[in-house]
């Protein structure tokens, strides 16, 4: 199978080990593209919802497809969100080609890039973190009811219908949400000196340019692997945005069985069953 070869990709909000996770989408992205840096920029496991009962095969090959970019000589940056918080006290730690970061700033063709996950800018999360752990689990409930919605409506030969997109774009609350995050990430940015910033956090994927009364930045966000189904790539000089589309993805794409799917491989979730336990 060809590989598209990219510069850097970037992914977040993927929240491995809830239902709402599209692993399988995200397994079949990861096999397509042939990276010379992968950016993972938070909330890829959600620790927060972690469960030992829900930790299916697909989500433990989307992490063994990413170590498998560590052992193929890709830089992997694993900068952590606030359902993976838990990962910021190990922050720095670096074991070969894998680092575990808050934050990091890359230098592209004489252009500094900011990237982080974004929840510091979440108001809810800094004063009332049970309250967005309470919304993340209905979040996550609203997802798996929308899954079967979907089923029924994809039987009946139907389109698709995501209920918390329509209801981002419906609720003003929402909209002002999502603009005033976007400001502020963008307005730091610009006193900082950078030329982009980059986020995830708010699954919103967007690339547009902010521009303030001191200066202007590019604000990119890579979206999540919930509902989006969506990446950043940098290629060339140029950045744009992954939306997944089934079609353009092969039957023996779906098929390929690589070398980190074998059964003695690390059983990926007790290791973090464990993580969780110790930490706890």
């Amino acid at each position: 199978m060809s590989k598209r070869e990219i510069d850097i990709a970037i992914i977040s909000d993927v929240h491995l080990g809830t239902y709402g996770c599209h692993a399988k989408e995200l397994l079949k992205y990861l096999k397509s593209i042939k990276p010379k840096m992968l950016i993972l920029n938070g909330d890829i496991i959600d620790i927060w919802q972690f469960s030992k009962s829900y930790f299916p095969e697909d989500h433990t090959k989307v992490i063994r497809r990413i170590l498998k970019f560590v052992t193929d000589g890709v830089p992997v940056y694993y900068l952590t969100g606030n359902h993976d918080e838990m990962l910021r006290k190990f922050a720095d730690f670096n074991m070969g080609g894998f680092q575990l970061l808050n934050k990091l700033v890359l230098n592209l063709d004489g252009k500094k890039a900011w990237v982080f996950h974004g929840d510091v800018f979440d108001v809810t999360m800094q004063h009332s973190k049970w309250l967005a752990k309470l919304g993340a689990v209905g979040y996550d409930t609203l997802i798996l009811i929308n899954s079967m919605t979907n089923w029924c409506l994809t039987k009946m030969g139907k389109k698709k219908y995501s209920f918390s997109q329509k209801i981002k774009a419906s609720v003003k609350e929402a909209v002002k949400f999502i603009n005033q995050f976007e400001q502020t990430a963008a307005e730091l940015a610009i006193e900082k000196g950078y030329s982009y910033v980059i986020c995830g956090h708010i699954h919103h994927p967007e690339i547009r340019e902010i521009v303030t009364d001191k200066g202007k930045v590019t604000y990119l966000n890579s979206g999540d692997w919930v509902e989006s189904l969506t990446a950043l790539e940098f290629d060339k000089g140029e950045w744009s945005i992954y939306h997944y589309d089934a079609s353009l993805l092969t039957k023996q794409d779906d098929d390929l069985t690589d070398i980190e799917d074998l059964n003695n491989m690390l059983d990926v979730k007790g290791l973090f069953e464990k993580f969780k336990q110790e930490l706890a």
